[in-house]
């Protein structure tokens, strides 16, 4: 458990959630594997250079504003990214553009369920009258994914890289869902599973980070020490007794991982 010991009003008047690996999990059916889109296409030799289908989207940090005006801009880009890749590797050209498609339908035709926790962290949070968002290195449609789960109802704003022109730990989408929640850096809480994009960089932007580390966790590998204005916790029901402890108002007193 994080945040134990005295608590004193912390200023906090509005939480930002990631999404996937936060508040969100995939369940089957799986997405197919592009390996087998590419052998299915008589493309195996083509595929093994492909590699790892989850590493081929745009990079944590990246800025890609230019194809953000539009859903229909920013669609065009990540295809024109896969098919140079998919060129790259040797792809025929006449195979290109449906080999594309597929790959990008791929990509998307994931199935998510909430982590059992959300709903109630999320209504309490609402109940106490505080704002609550959604900030995510996530596809252009993160509006539509909040609905389909159920959480259109707890949530007051969504903010997809895709639409704020750049991926986490870059500063555009913390500032972009900052302004529209109108809240200031230091009235915003952080809560999300990936170091980096989920606690580094709400630091840097001047707001106070929760580090989630589920048991049942996607992230691997070990996390580092909570910093001043950070804290860790298991699952978001401890986020009722981090809400304006001095762990987070003035990093005097660091998280213990839920580990």
């Amino acid at each position: 458990m994080t945040g134990e010991g005295t608590c004193e009003p912390a200023g906090i008047r509005g939480v930002v959630f990631d999404f996937y690996g936060t508040l969100v999990r995939m369940i089957p059916p799986w997405p197919p594997s592009h390996s087998a889109i590419f052998a299915r296409r008589g493309l195996a030799e083509q595929g093994e250079r492909w590699g790892d289908q989850w590493s081929v989207g745009p990079r944590d940090g990246e800025e890609h504003t230019e194809h953000s005006v539009s859903e229909a801009a920013y669609t065009a880009w990540e295809r024109g990214r896969l098919r140079r890749r998919a060129h790259a590797c040797g792809v025929p050209e006449d195979q290109l553009d449906g080999l594309v498609a597929e790959l990008d339908r791929a990509m998307k035709a994931i199935h998510l369920a909430l982590f059992d926790d959300v709903p109630e962290a999320l209504a309490a949070l609402r109940d106490r009258g505080l704002r609550v968002a959604v900030c995510s290195n996530w596809f252009w449609d993160l509006d539509r994914a909040v609905e389909r789960v159920g959480l259109g109802g707890l949530v007051d704003v969504a903010v997809s890289s895709a639409r704020a022109g750049a991926r986490k730990p870059h500063p555009l989408p913390y500032r972009t869902v900052l302004d529209r929640c109108g809240l200031r850096p230091d009235e915003v809480l952080f809560v999300g599973d990936v170091w980096a994009p989920d606690v580094v960089g709400p630091l840097a932007a001047g707001m106070r980070a929760v580090h989630l580390w589920r048991p049942d966790r996607a992230v691997t590998g070990i996390a580092p020490p909570p910093p001043p204005g950070a804290a860790r916790i298991a699952g978001l029901r401890e986020l009722r007794g981090l809400l304006g402890c001095r762990a987070l108002a003035g990093g005097d007193q660091q998280g213990k991982s839920g580990s």
